[in-house]
């Protein structure tokens, strides 16, 4: 058999692998942790690396980052995984990192997807953390509160990195194609939009992007020495025509504008479709749990409260599990808010109260419902006045709690929508207390 040369096989390595950075200046993301001055950055660059977990979605750079400390570590670095190895491996490589620290020399270990060791193997290595025989570095897509033991993870400092944005993903992807080890070599012809529309797809994924920037340039059309990536050549790579769905353009406007009218007009069809449109052209999941939180107060508000309840809740699990299992919970609650009733009160309530708030900004609180923690505040009325309401039998009493510019004004005005009718009912009982006294 022909043995490979080493430039054949640089090329036939994927895209991905060749740009892998070396160093943090060519770090994609995580600027919370590895900007100047930031304590992740300081800890690699002053070798004084401890225990710790990288936890965060596929295609961040958690074993980039490992790599990358393997590179500038003084200490002897050993790679793990946690899919290929087992108790004996971990005792053997325990042993030998013990041995090298009787000699004064430190060893990290590097555990990629460490939620797959059961408690056991994890076990094996809590007393070498505890003595210093090793440090540990964890990479994990999983919650490392669920999946890494107690005694282990108290041992080591969890960093959360973040899903690349769309602006650094475009960055990498131009980097890709006039870095020497991407496609610096080549002529290539595309489109920044076209880019922006990989970044998109990516959602947050750098492998992903550059392995999708690979596939449509090696897909291109080859004119001369130049090759051009099309529309065309990237909707056939990814097999999905909605990728050029522009997210920051008036498509991006139109489509959310769809989908909260549909729940507004109560059509759960419309509004799944809407849904179903913005999420398979890439749209942030949490970007539209954003906006499904925000219609669960300003469009059914207290006709039904727990709307609200179950929007926080998609939200969480968007951000929880991400794409594409999230579709499912980003569904329930678009059809649980276009089946509810509806109310604006809320939104309506604000506004009045926004333009009355702006226009006499100078109003003062009224003295007897202004607090008085000092002396001098007692002595000039600050609380004279104040009365409270836990000290009736009613819970309820008539003092004055806006300013004398606004008295009798009325922001809330509850509809009889689902259980609004009852929070409306209770306001009445309120003010026609209030006006027997």
């Amino acid at each position: 058999m022909e043995q490979m040369t080493l430039f054949e096989d640089q090329v036939a390595r994927p895209l991905a692998a060749r740009l892998r950075p070396q160093s943090l200046a060519e770090f994609a993301g995580q600027r919370h942790l590895l900007g100047e001055g930031k304590v992740l950055r300081r800890l690699i660059e002053e070798d004084q690396i401890s225990s710790m977990i990288f936890w965060g979605p596929p295609g961040v750079g958690k074993t980039t980052l490992a790599r990358i400390i393997a590179g500038q570590t003084k200490a002897a670095f050993i790679d793990f995984s946690a899919v290929t190895s087992g108790i004996k491996e971990i005792r053997t490589v325990m042993q030998k990192a013990e041995s090298n620290r009787r000699y004064g020399e430190r060893t990290i270990v590097f555990v990629d997807e460490i939620h797959r060791f059961n408690k056991a193997q994890q076990d094996a290595f809590l007393p070498f953390v505890e003595k210093g025989s090793i440090i540990l570095i964890g990479a994990t897509t999983e919650n490392p509160s669920f999946e890494v033991n107690s005694a282990l993870l108290s041992r080591c400092k969890v960093f959360v990195l973040q899903a690349l944005t769309a602006e650094e993903l475009t960055g990498l992807l131009s980097r890709a194609l006039t870095d020497e080890r991407g496609f610096g070599d080549r002529k290539v012809d595309m489109e920044p939009e076209l880019l922006e529309a990989i970044a998109g797809f990516a959602n947050g994924d750098a492998r992903m992007a550059l392995s999708t920037l690979e596939m449509a340039v090696l897909n291109g059309d080859t004119d001369g020495e130049t090759i051009r990536v099309t529309e065309e050549t990237l909707e056939q790579c990814t097999s999905k025509k909605s990728l050029l769905y522009d997210k920051k353009g008036e498509e991006h406007y139109n489509l959310i504008s769809a989908l909260h009218k549909s729940m507004r007009n109560s059509d759960p069809d419309a509004a799944v479709y809407w849904l179903a449109r913005m999420l398979e052209a890439g749209e942030d999941p949490l970007y539209v749990a954003r906006r499904v939180t925000r219609f669960a107060s300003e469009d059914v508000g207290l006709a039904d409260p727990k709307a609200l309840e179950m929007a926080v809740a998609a939200y969480q699990a968007c951000h929880f599990i991400g794409m594409p299992e999230c579709t499912v919970h980003l569904t329930q609650a678009v059809v649980y808010l276009s089946l509810a009733p509806k109310s604006n009160a809320l939104y309506t309530a604000y506004e009045s109260a926004k333009k009355d708030a702006l226009s006499q900004l100078s109003e003062p609180v009224p003295l007897n419902i202004r607090n008085a923690p000092t002396k001098l505040m007692k002595e000039i009325g600050y609380g004279k006045g104040y009365q409270y309401a836990h000290d009736t039998e009613e819970k309820l009493t008539t003092m004055q709690c806006l300013p004398d510019s606004l008295l009798g004004t009325e922001y809330y005005r509850p509809t009889e929508q689902g259980l609004e009718a009852k929070f409306k009912a209770r306001l009445e009982q309120i003010k026609n207390w209030k006006k027997g006294q």
